[in-house]
Parts: structure tokens; sequence; C-alpha cells
């Protein structure tokens, strides 16, 4: 039999994202702001359109609870979960940084942020924990014992050193040195060229998710799952992309038009992933099927902006985490 010409295509993650974190991306895009607790059973529901079994669903909410990234209640044998006090601020946040990054690259002073550091071979878990440190600051290594970025990192990288006891290291503001070997250039420190493959690789795997919007060929169930599985594979560029200056990128840049393609994705799909959330959690509870909402682009703006002082400080359990996997990702990745 011939393919359905009304079926849209869509692409899939090639290896399926970790249940604990497509949970939390779920509840981030269509549950934040709200007290009510969830039942297990509509969220293995929403999992299964996942591929994720109910075994593997139940325990992603469990370890969710232990790491305090989720609240659990239990009514008869009725368990719920949801979003603990003050999580919804980061996740406006975390949203917000990741809807708009890469929509301006920053200007630059011609400043370079240097790192220079000796510690001895016999210390080797100090060093290790100091690159992988500095590397999620989102400075490079120029050469083994000397860190660049453009970025004025000074104070962070100071807290950093003293945090490990590192005494032998200086902390440098100071504009490029010109006449060197091109393999003495700070830039040279940064991977460009792979992160420019990365990015092509996301417009050719979601672009043609326009054309299937256009056509009208997404269904509810579809748009759930390409618009959650997006925001998954983008949320590591904010955190793997040094945001260098414009006058340090090189000309064929593609993160301009991945962004354009991710927002536009993210906002369309935004109503038909919400119809879809709303029939699954409608199969457990009516009621509060009616509470979820999406929120585009122009929505998690307004809400930004309206937090004032009650923006994150790095102390909920939620940024605890992030910072934790981001650390053990760089760890992971290699020296």
């Amino acid at each position: 039999m011939g393919k359905d010409p009304r079926k849209a295509e869509l692409p899939r993650a090639q290896t399926g994202a970790e249940p604990q974190l497509l949970l939390t991306s779920l509840l981030g895009d269509f549950w934040y702001w709200r007290d009510e607790h969830i039942p297990a059973t509509a969220l293995v529901r929403l999992l299964a359109d996942f591929d994720v079994t109910s075994d593997g669903a139940r325990a992603a909410m469990r370890r969710l609870v232990a790491r305090g990234l989720l609240d659990t209640s239990r009514h008869g044998r009725t368990t719920a979960y949801g979003i603990p006090p003050r999580t919804s601020e980061v996740i406006v946040e975390r949203t917000h940084r990741m809807l708009t990054f890469g929509t301006v690259a920053p200007e630059w002073d011609g400043q370079w942020t240097v790192v220079a550091f000796s510690v001895p071979e016999q210390a080797r878990s100090l060093r290790t924990s100091l690159r992988s440190r500095l590397r999620v600051l989102g400075f490079a290594a120029l050469y083994d014992g000397l860190w660049v970025s453009p970025h004025d990192l000074g104070t962070q990288a100071q807290e950093l050193l003293r945090d490990l006891g590192i005494a032998t290291a200086t902390v440098l503001r100071c504009a490029t040195v010109p006449g060197g070997p091109a393999e003495g250039d700070p830039v040279s420190a940064f991977d460009l060229t792979a992160l420019t493959k990365e990015y092509r690789a996301f417009i050719d795997r979601y672009a043609s998710v326009l054309d299937h919007l256009d056509a009208g060929r997404i269904s509810p169930a579809e748009a759930l799952r390409t618009r959650t599985e997006l925001r998954v594979a983008w949320r590591n560029f904010p955190e793997s992309d040094p945001d260098l200056p414009a006058v340090l990128l090189p000309q064929e840049w593609d993160r301009p038009r991945a962004q354009q393609v991710f927002v536009q994705i993210y906002d369309r799909l935004g109503p038909l992933a919400e119809l879809r959330f709303r029939q699954i959690l409608a199969t457990v509870s009516p009621a509060l099927a009616e509470l979820a909402s999406h929120h585009d682009s122009a929505a998690v703006a307004e809400l930004y902006a309206s937090l004032g002082d009650r923006r994150a400080h790095g102390d909920t359990p939620f940024e605890r985490a992030t910072r934790a996997r981001r650390l053990d990702e760089v760890k992971r990745s290699g020296p």
C-alpha cells in the first residue's frame, strides 16, 4: 500500500530522550504556575506518546521526586505529581533564555578573559574539576593551562579558583596580541566548525516541519511529540555554544537560521500540542485538562518581564540539578 499523502513524515529523535527530561519538558511547556497535581496515570499516558513504557515513566517520576524536581501527593490509591514551589519562575527564565538565545550576537570590547593555571600531575582530579567547571562557565582551552573567553568572566573565574582552593593561577583581562601563529589566536580555542555542523543538522532535521504545518498535515499527537523533541534538541545549544561576539564569528554561520526554525516551529505547534496534552489528561481528569495551556515566545517574554525580584537566584533544586547535569555532561565529553 502507498503512503497516506495526508500523513506528515516528521523528524524523530535518533535516540529517545531520557524520560525524566521529556517529563520536565512537558510540564514546563503546559503546566508551570499550576499548583494542581497530575495523576501518575495521566503522566504515564503522556510519556507513552514518546514510546516510554509504563515502568520507565513511573521510574522517571520517582527519580524526579528524589531529586526535588517534582512534588508528590496521594489521595486514596491515586498518586499524583506537581511542580514544586519556586520552580515555575526558573522554568520561565530558562524557557525565555532558550527562545531568545542566538537572536543577536553580543558586541565585544576587544578584551579576553584569560585564566592561566598550574596544577601538579598528582592533583589530577583537581585539574579535571577545574577544567570541567571552566568549560561550564564558557571558557575554552587555548593550551593545557591557558583558558580563554571573550566575555567578562573574571569575577566568576576567581570565585571558581577560590572554591577549588587553587592558588597557582592568574586571571587576566587583556586584548589579543597581534602577530602570533593562527594556532595562538584565542578564537582557535573554540570549535566553531563542529558547532556549525550541528546547527546545519538541526535545520536539515526540522525545516521540513514548517512545510507540513503550511500544508495542515500535522496531527495533535505529532505536534506534541515534535514540539517536545524540538525543545529537547535545541536546549543543548545555549549550553554548548560559547556565544562569541559578532566580529569573531565565521561568515558561514547558521545559528540565526536555526534559531528562526526553532522559534517558528515552537510557536506554531503550540495550539495543536496543547490539544493533545489536554486530550490525554482528559482521559483521567477532564477538570485538570481544562487547566493546561501552552506558551509561545511572546507569552514567555511577558511572563519573564513580570518576574521582577522573583527571578531565580541559583538555590532551587531545579537549578542545582541543571548545573549538576551540565557538569556531568562536560566531564563525560572528555578533556
